[in-house]
């Protein structure tokens, strides 16, 4: 039968276009799609984003951030004045005692014998004196009236004055042995916090020895002793003569940081600065004073001290990880005019806050980029946005991604729809 191939010709030429129109539209459908995706015209990506601050100029302390040691104000050594038996402790270990307040009993009884001896001798001294006196008072007249001879008086006349000395080296015993009795009750000699008692009761305590009893200690305030490498206090200087910096003054405050990295509330001042450098280590002893009100900063207590040793008045922060450092110096990356970073060098002070001291090197408004250093080219431009610190920016949540590129034309080239679809189906048929 002839006639069947003839009446398929149109269909099939009618498929046969319908399909080519299916494939246009597929094809100009990934386009777009590409395009909404972020994909730049003619197929270009667009410039990676990174995270930069804008800087300004600030008056900055310049601080020195150094390693030291806690030690009390005031620290006295409770000692054995006199040899006997400790009877009792009359403190509470770790408490605050006051100036005067007995700590511990030694047996009093041998030096409350000797006091009674004393006593005794003392006033058989003053017996003897008054007899002797009484008797130069009857030679005296006689005296005058040459009944007596002269060496008479004159004997009598020693005899007293040997008893009046008599009299005093009793008194002066006397005391001698009060005293001793005294130093049986042993007493604080400053006010502070007592630790803990290193004799216990029916311990032998000697005087010749001085028998270490407990140890007060004066914790409010406290002196907190740093350590600065001398090359630093030279470099301090130089710059605080060349103008870059001001002097802070002793009125600078201290600031404590604890070994957990906790900052503690309290500010200190600083006293002075050793003279001497140690000539083992190189360094000089930097001694602050730290109010203590609370007792958190305890003797021997290793900490950290913030001092701000001078005063940039003209000076940049920027974050730490901006700062790349090398021997060759330091260097900043700078977001240009033309959107293209390019490198800086700097000149670093110091830190404060976390945050390095520029001196030198950078322009109020300039923008340092901080994050993304992985994501640029060499030589391509860039998108700075603001750069938020990882503490403040917290955990954002994830965007919701669109379709990748190629997504839709895939899907659309899968499952054709409306004309198309039924086009293929005529075709199939």
């Amino acid at each position: 039968m002839p006639h069947r191939p003839s009446a398929l010709r149109p269909a099939l030429g009618l498929a046969a276009v319908s399909l080519a129109c299916i494939l246009a539209a597929c094809s100009g459908g990934d386009n777009k799609q590409g395009a909404a995706a972020g994909g730049a015209p003619g197929g270009g990506m667009p410039p990676p984003q990174v995270g930069v601050v804008t800087v300004a100029e600030r008056s900055v302390p310049l601080s020195a951030e150094l390693p030291g040691r806690i030690e009390a104000a005031r620290s006295a050594q409770v000692r054995a004045r006199v040899t006997g038996i400790v009877q009792k402790r009359l403190f509470a270990e770790g408490s605050d005692v006051k100036a005067g307040q007995p700590l511990f009993q030694i047996d009093p009884a041998p030096y409350q014998a000797a006091y009674e001896s004393a006593r005794a001798v003392l006033v058989k001294a003053q017996a003897n004196l008054t007899q002797v006196a009484a008797l130069v008072v009857r030679y005296k007249p006689l005296h005058e009236a040459n009944a007596v001879s002269q060496q008479e008086w004159v004997n009598a006349q020693a005899a007293q004055a040997q008893a009046e000395a008599d009299v005093a080296g009793a008194k002066a015993a006397l005391q001698t042995a009060q005293l001793n009795l005294g130093y049986a009750r042993v007493t604080a000699p400053i006010a502070g916090r007592i630790g803990r008692a290193l004799v216990t009761e029916g311990a032998l305590v000697t005087q010749a020895e001085a028998t270490q009893l407990a140890v007060i200690q004066q914790i409010n305030p406290v002196y907190a002793n740093f350590t600065q490498p001398v090359s630093e206090l030279s470099r301090l200087r130089r710059r605080l003569a060349s103008g870059q910096v001001e002097a802070a003054g002793k009125t600078a405050p201290v600031r404590i940081v604890l070994d957990d990295g906790t900052e503690l509330r309290q500010t200190g001042k600083l006293l002075f600065s050793d003279l001497t450098v140690d000539p083992t280590s190189g360094q000089v002893t930097v001694r602050a004073e730290i109010p203590n009100p609370d007792g958190t900063l305890l003797p021997g207590m290793y900490v950290r001290g913030r001092l701000a040793q001078a005063q940039v008045e003209h000076a940049f922060l920027v974050p730490q990880q901006a700062v790349s450092r090398t021997p060759q110096g330091d260097t900043v990356m700078v977001v240009g005019a033309d959107s293209k970073p390019a490198p800086r060098p700097v000149k670093l002070g110091g830190n404060e806050g976390g945050d390095w001291v520029v001196l030198s090197g950078l322009q109020p408004g300039e923008q340092v980029i901080v994050d993304g250093f992985q994501k640029m080219q060499p030589g391509a431009p860039v998108k700075p946005v603001p750069w938020t610190p990882p503490s403040a920016s917290g955990a954002a949540p994830a965007a919701a991604a669109g379709p990748g590129p190629g997504t839709g034309g895939a899907g659309v080239a899968a499952a054709p729809s409306g004309p198309a679809a039924s086009g293929a189906s005529a075709a199939s048929r």
